[in-house]
C-alpha cells in the first residue's frame, strides 16, 4: 500500500497559505480520484483508493503542521506501512514557486512537519515531494511569511503547480520515486 501524506494546518484560518500546499494538493488528488477523506482512527483524515492497480491511502494530519510526525507515525503503525511507501508533500521555503523536487531522502530543510515526521519515525528514508514557495518578496521572518496567503500575482501559478504536484504524486505511486525525480525535478511550473 502506498501511503501518501499532504502537510498542512487544519482550520479555515490557514486555508490557502504557502505552508498548506500540501493540503492542496492532497484536495487535488482526492477531487481527481472522487475521493472523500473521512475523519481517521487517529490524528488524521484520510481515504483509501485502488489506483491503476495500487492501493493507495491519502491522508492530511490534523495535528498542524508542526507535530504532522504524530500522525504519520500513526498511520504507519495502523496500516503496517513501509517508509518505503511513504511519500511527505509539503512546502519549501528554500525552492522558488513554480519548482518541485522529489527527494527520496533527506535533512528537514527547515520545514517544521519534517523535522516532526524524522523525529517521530526515527528515520530519514522516506519520499517527499518539496513545493518550492519562495518568492522575491520573502523577507526574514520566514514564520510569518509561511503562513501568508499566496499574493494575487501568484494564484494562477499555485493552481497549476498544485495540478502538477497532483499528478506528480500519482505518478509516484505508479512508478516509484527514481522515474518520478527524473521526471518532475526539473520542470519549471508556469
Amino acid at each position: 500500500m502506498k501511503l501518501i501524506i499532504g502537510l498542512g494546518n487544519p482550520g479555515k484560518r490557514y486555508n490557502n497559505t504557502r505552508h498548506n500546499i500540501g493540503f492542496e494538493v492532497m484536495g487535488k488528488i482526492a477531487g481527481k480520484l472522487n475521493l472523500s477523506l473521512k475523519e481517521g482512527k487517529g490524528e488524521y483524515i484520510i481515504g483509501e483508493i485502488c489506483y491503476r492497480g495500487n492501493d493507495i491511502l491519502l491522508s492530511k494530519p490534523v495535528t498542524y503542521m508542526n507535530n504532522s510526525g504524530i500522525a504519520v507515525k500513526e498511520l504507519i503503525d495502523r496500516y503496517s506501512a513501509s517508509t518505503d511507501d511513504l511519500l511527505v508533500i509539503c512546502d519549501d521555503l528554500n525552492l522558488p514557486l513554480g519548482r518541485i523536487r522529489f527527494r527520496r531522502r533527506g535533512g528537514n530543510g527547515g520545514n517544521k512537519g519534517l523535522e516532526s515526521i524524522i523525529y517521530h519515525i526515527q528515520t530519514i528514508e522516506f519520499s517527499r515531494l518539496r513545493i518550492g514557495i519562495k518568492n522575491e518578496s520573502q523577507d526574514n521572518d520566514y514564520v510569518y511569511f509561511v503562513l501568508s496567503k499566496f499574493d494575487n500575482n501568484e494564484v494562477e501559478k499555485v493552481k497549476n503547480i498544485v495540478d502538477v504536484s497532483a499528478e506528480a504524486s500519482l505518478f509516484w505511486a505508479e512508478s516509484g520515486i527514481d522515474t518520478a525525480m527524473n521526471r518532475f525535478n526539473s520542470i519549471e511550473i508556469e
